[in-house]
């Protein structure tokens, strides 16, 4: 039998393969993969996500494995010699961005305690479960990624438009928008129940204070 997956993968690319099949939609609730993801989401405006995930390692080499800390003490000097660097994309305003991003993930992480309950607070801390039956209709954006991608900016966030949120919200499992016939669907879904019951009270009531405290600028 054949295994059903989204359409969008093609099972002649290997790399976009083992990301769907292992990653796309899987929850995450690690600060350093959020940035990870934030990263390669920016790099992505304008090319395709297969051309990012043939250079995610070369990127893992050149951003300090993803860690904000470090990438966030980047120096002007370490920015011109990424621009050189033909592991990644080297366009300059993407980079900036990066190190920009990972200093407001650091502010984030000071205020939050995290950036994980920070993002998850958007779709009231569990995986919001949607029921697509073709990609037509998977939309772009959704009122939580616009909400979310407007408060990322308001922080200093760079290449944080709605559409690239979604794609975040998407990748991290804030949405499970794998296709119902897709294999993963019922996989992500169990995997998020998992997930669910294994959070701890505390962070929960971390994630209801986190809303509280900033109910106001979403609404705004």
């Amino acid at each position: 039998m054949t295994t059903k997956r989204c359409a969008w993968v093609s099972t002649d690319n290997p790399l976009m393969l083992q990301y769907h099949d292992r990653e796309w939609g899987v929850p995450v609730h690690d600060d350093r993969k959020h940035f990870e993801f934030l990263v390669l989401e920016a790099a992505q405006a304008g090319l395709s996500w297969s051309i990012v995930l043939k250079k995610r390692e070369g990127y893992r080499r050149a951003f300090s494995e993803f860690d904000p800390e470090k990438v966030a003490r980047y120096t002007e000097n370490r920015v011109q010699k990424l621009t050189s660097k033909p592991a990644i994309i080297r366009n300059r305003m993407k980079i900036e961005a990066a190190v920009r991003n990972a200093r407001a993930l650091l502010a984030i992480q000071e205020e939050f305690g995290s950036f994980d309950t920070y993002c998850w607070r958007f779709v009231d801390g569990q995986p919001k479960v949607n029921r697509w039956k073709a990609m037509r209709e998977i939309p772009a954006t959704s009122s939580e990624s616009d909400a979310f991608s407007k408060d990322l900016k308001h922080r200093g966030f760079s290449f944080v438009g709605s559409t690239v949120v979604y794609a975040h919200m998407q990748a991290v499992g804030m949405v499970n928008d794998h296709l119902v016939d897709c294999f993963r669907y019922r996989e992500i879904g169990r995997l998020g129940s998992v997930i669910e019951r294994a959070d701890t009270p505390a962070r929960q009531r971390s994630i209801a204070k986190a809303k509280r405290r900033t109910s106001n600028e979403i609404g705004g």
